[in-house]
């Protein structure tokens, strides 16, 4: 597995993975499949937070090929960890965030990290073996999230 950044995957692999409905459903603020320029747009947004913060989301691949996109991206004053993974590759969820953890232990930026989960993701109990701790909801676009905190120091 290694992680590259986005702008080295094809914005269609991109529009591909994210208009996938198994992709959305646990995904609320995602409304509807992505274009070539939605994915371009998302790319430089998500290129513009490496600018400003040094550190941002990366494109996951596996064996050279995309299976999805995660990491740590500042919010306000925290870093937050997001994981989207291609439909057949769920099952790594697991072993992709504990590199991230790992990395984030690693970098004195980043005291703690958050999670924001919606309510539709009923097994959590993979946060609460990485010492995760639920610590409330927040609303984020209108929609709720299941908010958890993972120190890393």
């Amino acid at each position: 597995m290694s992680f590259k950044r986005l702008t080295e995957v094809e914005p269609a692999e991109i529009a591909d993975h994210m208009s996938d409905p198994r992709v959305a459903e646990h995904m609320p603020l995602l409304t509807g499949g992505w274009s070539i320029t939605d994915a371009t747009e998302f790319v430089a947004m998500k290129e513009a937070c490496w600018a400003r913060d040094g550190l941002g989301h990366w494109a996951i691949l596996a064996d050279g090929n995309y299976i999805g996109w995660g990491g740590s991206q500042k919010e306000a004053d925290e870093w937050d960890f997001g994981l989207v993974l291609k439909p057949d590759v769920f099952g790594w969820g697991r072993r992709i965030a504990l590199q991230a953890i790992t990395f984030a232990k690693d970098d004195p930026r980043i005291p703690f990290v958050t999670f924001l989960l919606p309510p539709s993701r009923k097994n959590l109990s993979a946060l609460s073996r990485l010492g995760a701790r639920h610590i409330g909801e927040v609303v984020y676009d209108g929609e709720v999230f299941l908010k958890y905190r993972l120190d890393t120091v």
